[in-house]
């Protein structure tokens, strides 16, 4: 069968947007689970893939709120939005020729990631909020944080291998960095299991001393902060493009107000309102470390891919050839 004209001309705008929106969408669910944890409402709906058995809608019980009820389905209903446009990125990716398989295979990526959430998400109900299931939880959410900005980007660059635009010992750095943020990211969940927002008032928490805890995802952040350091002093040494420093401050702004937040949020006693903000501050911090990530690599275009590039480097719009 062949393909409408409409649909073999790249729309390179509406893919752009999807990705966009699926980053958004994946940080997004990850502050609704939080607040999903903060008011009590992780066993809003005692069941799963139903909130009640014979329902797959909150229904009146005796024994649980309607609004643990509604804040909990409200989250569900989250992860089929993304999965929605997680769906539509693989749609257009599939749709768009030349068909370009670094751009199906992260959107895969997205919509595969998503099913293994609702899995999850799953698995911590039935187990009564189990702080380590939450945490994996939570993790897997900041790799398709990740995995999403490379999505974005994937649609301005081309297919052929990655090439730095730093030294490769800056990469190796970037490499270790990226660890220490998933390190950081461990031991923020670690805290968050042995603080007092359990998701439930009957649910066991890690028998750990927060303060501890605490110290270590501190010192964690002091160390990246002190490998970010490292990372501007040597940028300045070599030649960097405008985009890769505007990605480095960027992300330098985001770790501080992050460190900020943090800092406050131990003071006061961990209010709930904060505690989503840190999770919100969280995801931004995947957002520009990936950000930056992309910006110290290149990919050239193969000869079956078609061509993009900048028209205004102000703006960021991108052109479209064949």
């Amino acid at each position: 069968m062949s393909v409408p004209p409409w649909l073999s001309t790249p729309v390179l705008a509406l893919q752009r947007a999807l990705a966009i929106a699926v980053v958004v969408a994946q940080g997004g669910i990850a502050v609704t689970g939080s607040i999903v944890r903060v008011t009590g409402s992780g066993l809003g709906c005692p069941t799963w893939p139903e909130c009640f058995e014979g329902s797959l809608t909150p229904v009146e019980h005796p024994e649980v709120a309607s609004l643990h009820q509604w804040v909990e389905f409200g989250n569900r209903t989250l992860t089929g939005v993304v999965g929605v446009l997680a769906g539509l990125c693989v749609v257009a990716a599939l749709l768009r020729l030349p068909r370009r398989r670094r751009v199906v295979v992260l959107s895969l990526v997205q919509f595969g990631g998503v099913v293994l959430q609702a899995v999850i998400g799953g698995i911590t109900v039935l187990t009564g909020l189990l702080w380590w299931t939450v945490s994996v939880h939570f993790l897997v959410s900041m790799g398709l944080v990740w995995a999403a900005v490379l999505l974005v980007a994937s649609l301005r660059e081309g297919d052929g291998p990655a090439t730095p635009v730093v030294p490769r010992p800056l990469l190796t750095l970037q490499v270790v960095q990226a660890a220490v943020l998933g390190l950081l990211l461990l031991a923020g969940t670690f805290v968050t299991a042995a603080g007092p927002h359990a998701g439930d008032a009957d649910t066991p928490r890690l028998d750990a001393p927060v303060d501890s805890l605490a110290q270590v995802h501190a010192d964690l952040l002091f160390l990246f902060l002190g490998m970010l350091t490292a990372l501007g002093f040597a940028l300045r040494a070599t030649t960097s493009t405008p985009e890769l420093w505007r990605s480095y401050w960027i992300l330098v702004a985001v770790v501080l107000a992050q460190g900020a937040l943090g800092v406050v949020q131990y003071w006061t006693g961990v209010p709930e309102v904060l505690v989503s903000l840190h999770v919100l501050g969280a995801g931004a911090v995947v957002v520009a470390t990936a950000a930056l990530w992309t910006s110290s690599r290149t990919r050239e275009l193969s000869v079956q891919a078609p061509r993009v590039e900048r028209s205004d480097t102000t703006s960021g719009a991108l052109t479209h050839s064949a």
